[in-house]
């Protein structure tokens, strides 16, 4: 029922987004900033997410990340004080250049990008989801075109489009371009052993781990998918003397004896995928709420949501190696067979190793870029569920916010505490390379 509820939720809103474009007056399509067409379009690619069972967090990670870097180049390019982001992320060569003296319209210039990335990033949605696609692109490009002149539109949209076009190419040699089976293998030998990961879902998809190749993926600013390892787990022992029981008996004892404030904690960073906009939209439903409430420029906005998409994106590259490589137990599986058979997390397992937690890395990850953007002890309140009936939660800064989803792992029975507070680590580390990327000359 939950499902159906939000399904009709979803299309109840992409009928009113294209409805109050439709009814808007040609006097305010002409003056639509570039900000607002970067909101309207990934308001649609959010709910798409939400919607496409084959976009797992890693995978929606990447098209956000492709997303946001044609966005800022279309940007960049036009802009005296912003640098390419060609040089500094893996691969990407000099994109097209603007012509000379010529006059563009930026809006309609982002449009055309967007139009473009968003129906070949989100190619795997279904016939409706292309359908709402395809009739935002239509209505977008009438409302941002309205009054300009014609060779100012051509010029603009012809530019978007070679730039999107450009960064297309570069994201279909990174690996994780093709996801067959929704990113199951279908054949995969587990590790044998007590130690090591095997499945917890009954579906039979999920006897195979989910893409346990992504950590061989070109990252985008890190120089590989191991730059930031991390230490062996916890040695595996069903000793109750041992760290690794003791860690397992936290799991347990906090799943049984949850508070109401816990259990809202985990529910509230869940995300799972097909109920939400997953772990890494999640983070990008925060940077736009704040984009839009500061009214922040194109800029800004521009530079938020590519260094926002490579951290997170670097962030599922970096766990998943570090994952398949230490593939470790979950602890539904450990705690049913040493300490209680009758036991069960409040969420559902994901299907793939336990250490480190995703969360907590691309989370990790996510506060460092928007700390860059925004500053440190930026306090913010989180609306990404108040459509789902969730209270909205308030964080004194994006590492507190960051820390609270880690921590939702180990409430909702999924992660040990090692797995968490690594992946905070990991996170750090990789979104520092975001961090790093110039987009300013001067900078």
């Amino acid at each position: 029922m939950k499902t159906i509820l939000r399904a009709v939720r979803f299309w109840i809103a992409i009928f009113l987004t294209t409805f109050l474009i439709a009814s808007q007056s040609a006097a305010q399509a002409a003056v639509k900033a570039p900000e607002d067409v970067v909101q309207d379009w990934y308001k649609l690619i959010l709910e798409l997410v939400r919607h496409t069972p084959n976009y797992s967090p890693p995978v929606a990670s990447r098209s956000f990340a492709y997303i946001g870097v044609t966005l800022y180049e279309v940007t960049a390019s036009g802009k005296s004080d912003m640098v390419s982001l060609a040089g500094q992320l893996n691969g990407l060569t000099e994109t097209p250049k603007r012509e000379a003296g010529a006059v563009y319209d930026e809006s309609i210039v982002l449009n055309a990008a967007m139009n473009f990335a968003a129906q070949n990033f989100f190619d795997r949605t279904g016939p409706t989801g292309q359908r709402a696609l395809a009739s935002l692109g239509k209505k977008m490009h009438a409302k941002v075109s309205t009054g300009a002149p014609d060779d100012v539109s051509k010029r603009s949209e012809a530019y978007g489009l070679a730039v999107a076009r450009h960064i297309l190419e570069w994201s279909k040699s990174d690996g994780g371009a093709l996801v067959e089976n929704m990113g199951f293998p279908r054949e995969f030998k587990l590790t044998p052993g007590p130690a090591h990961w095997v499945p917890t879902s009954k579906i039979a998809q999920q006897q195979m781990p989910l893409l346990p190749d992504w950590g061989n993926n070109r990252p985008f600013a890190m120089p590989s998918g191991s730059t930031c390892p991390l230490p062996p787990a916890i040695a595996y022992s069903e000793a109750p003397d041992s760290d690794f029981y003791k860690e397992a008996k936290e799991v347990y004892n906090a799943v049984n004896g949850l508070t109401a404030e816990q259990r809202i904690i985990a529910r509230f960073w869940s995300d799972d995928p097909m109920l939400s906009p997953t772990p890494p939209g999640h983070w990008l439903f925060i940077a736009l709420g704040i984009l839009k409430k500061e009214d922040a420029g194109i800029e800004k906005t521009v530079d938020a949501l590519a260094r926002l998409g490579v951290a997170v994106a670097d962030g599922f590259i970096g766990c998943w190696d570090a994952k398949f490589k230490h593939d470790l137990v979950r602890p539904v599986t450990y705690i049913k067979r040493v300490i209680d058979p009758k036991w069960e997390p409040i969420l559902i397992t994901p299907p793939f190793p336990e250490y480190p937690s995703g969360h907590s890395t691309q989370s990790g990850a996510a506060a460092a870029a928007l700390t860059a953007v925004f500053g440190d002890d930026y306090a913010f309140d989180d609306h990404t569920h108040e459509d789902d009936n969730l209270p909205v939660r308030h964080f004194k800064s994006f590492r507190a916010a960051a820390e609270e989803a880690a921590i939702s792992r180990l409430y909702g029975g999924i992660h040990f505490r090692a797995a968490i507070m690594r992946g905070l680590e990991q996170g750090e580390c990789i979104g520092a390379y975001a961090v790093k990327l110039k987009t300013r000359v001067g900078a």
